[in-house]
């Protein structure tokens, strides 16, 4: 069995996480770089390996040729290259063998170790790859990811296909974005894989995108959040036009996707493609209804490949059931807010637990988001309720862009923009600004933390978010 996190997590984040799924050995690098600077981690390694008894043996990774000190690490040794002509082993195992364990965001408490099976890891992966996203051995993919997201697990999988897989380590803006980007011509990638979120730093800082080569790519592949209708145009505008643009929605549980791309249909603004081959999912509403057109909860009605085998430290898989069969009895309640279109696609409105509901109508923050991205001042923006008397209060908090402030102007015009193209029920209560907002390691905006922090619950968990010293600004504000 395999698992893993990011270099860049703390001590307290790998223990929360390690120390449930008690592995035996560790392999780590010795060191990382990013933004051009390279961070020693021996030491960190070491505490960690301290706090974790099921270890007994460290294989530490010298990439840089650093020569590092390793006398601190318990049961350690340096990673010694497998001689070219040695022949691997391969092992049998079941189809049903676990394979990964995989943790969920944490951002409320201990991560969940989450057990998915080899053979159904590796078939929906193919037939994602494979089927919608039209990767195979004569093609190249890269994706933006770190090893602590599902995302570099799905890309391994591409391996599978025999072409070309690319790692890519530091800051996706060093030395430049347009460098970056400029990676996809160097390479000739036909698969690129990013998120809605470095799309929208591309297009803020007017990276002359123009003077990369995209000619080879065809296929950009999104996920991490909802992909915005205005940032297809971005994309078929400053990337390139003859594009498969395949937004993509599952998560860490399923390891793979419920809605993605499809390469023999066409692209509509705003919406994803299909639903998975195989994958019975539908749109309800809170009787299980089924809805077509009108926002509801995503749920899939049968089993599917990776489905998770079960949690670890759950013997009677009551975790399990609470969290994606105690919605809708006896079908996987996936946690997200959603609407399936007439041509078969989704639209996604953000999660259904951080969903909004004033007055008993139920709002997606996407459809908020949507309508902020449209002013030119607001670099970012976190929307969430507050339990005021039995009813709920739209909150919305924006991060200005730099020497931009927020005034009565300003927020009169959000107001309107929102009310304009949406309704009256979407109108924040309040609009206020702050320094940041808070995001997981894997770039996902976590509404959830601000959530509970405007209501006065605490929030646990710091080692999920990238950037915890924001929240203490929303602590002071509830």
């Amino acid at each position: 069995m395999f698992t893993s996190t990011s270099a860049d997590f703390g001590v307290d984040g790998v223990v929360d996480r390690f120390g449930q799924s008690r592995p035996r050995v560790l392999v780590t690098c010795a060191g990382y770089q990013y933004n051009g600077k390279y961070y020693d981690i021996c030491d960190k390694v070491a505490a960690i390996v301290a706090q974790l008894p099921s270890v007994e043996k460290v294989l530490v990774v010298d990439r840089y040729h650093k020569s590092p000190d390793i006398s601190a690490i318990e049961h350690a040794e340096l990673w010694q290259e497998p001689e070219s002509d040695n022949p691997i082993a391969f092992v049998p195992r079941a189809f049903a063998a676990p394979l990964y364990i995989m943790y969920s965001s944490g951002t409320t408490g201990k991560p969940k170790c989450i057990v998915h099976a080899t053979g159904g890891v590796l078939l929906q992966h193919i037939k994602e790859l494979g089927l919608h996203s039209d990767f195979s051995a004569q093609k190249r993919i890269l994706f933006f990811t770190t090893c602590g997201w599902m995302m570099w697990n799905w890309l391994v999988s591409s391996l599978f296909f025999g072409g070309t897989t690319y790692l890519y380590e530091g800051s996706p803006a060093y030395p430049s974005f347009e460098k970056f980007m400029g990676l996809i011509g160097e390479e000739q990638i036909q698969l690129f894989g990013t998120s809605p979120k470095y799309l929208k730093v591309l297009q803020d800082a007017k990276v002359p995108l123009y003077k990369c080569d995209f000619s080879s790519l065809e296929t950009l592949l999104c996920t991490g959040s909802p992909l915005l209708p205005e940032q297809y145009d971005f994309i078929y505008h400053e990337i390139k036009h003859d594009l498969l643009v395949a937004s993509i929605s599952g998560g860490t549980d399923i390891i793979g996707c419920f809605f993605l791309g499809n390469p023999i249909l066409p692209v509509y603004r705003g919406e994803l493609q299909c639903a998975g081959l195989g994958m019975a999912v539908d749109c309800v509403d809170d009787d299980g209804r089924s809805l077509v057109g009108k926002q509801g909860e995503l749920i899939c009605l049968n089993s599917f490949p990776s489905r998770p085998l079960y949690f670890l430290n759950d013997p009677d898989n009551s975790k399990l059931h609470d969290a994606y069969f105690a919605g809708h009895e006896g079908v996987w309640t996936h946690g997200d807010f959603i609407e399936i279109t007439e041509r078969g696609g989704a639209i996604f409105y953000g999660r259904s637990d951080a969903t909004l509901n004033p007055g008993g109508v139920r709002i997606g923050t996407a459809e908020i988001y949507q309508q902020t991205e449209r002013l030119s001042y607001i670099e970012d923006a976190v929307c969430v309720g507050k339990q005021v008397a039995g009813d709920v209060e739209v909150m919305l908090f924006v991060k200005m862009k730099a020497d931009e402030t927020l005034n009565e102007a300003r927020m009169a015009e959000i107001r309107t923009t929102i009310k304009t193209h949406t309704t009256p029920r979407h109108v924040p209560k309040r609009v206020i600004q702050v320094a940041d907002i808070p995001y997981t390691r894997s770039g996902k905006k976590i509404e959830l933390a601000v959530a509970k922090l405007i209501n006065g619950k605490a929030v646990n968990n710091l080692e999920a978010i990238a950037n915890p010293e924001c929240l203490a600004e929303y602590e002071g504000l509830a």
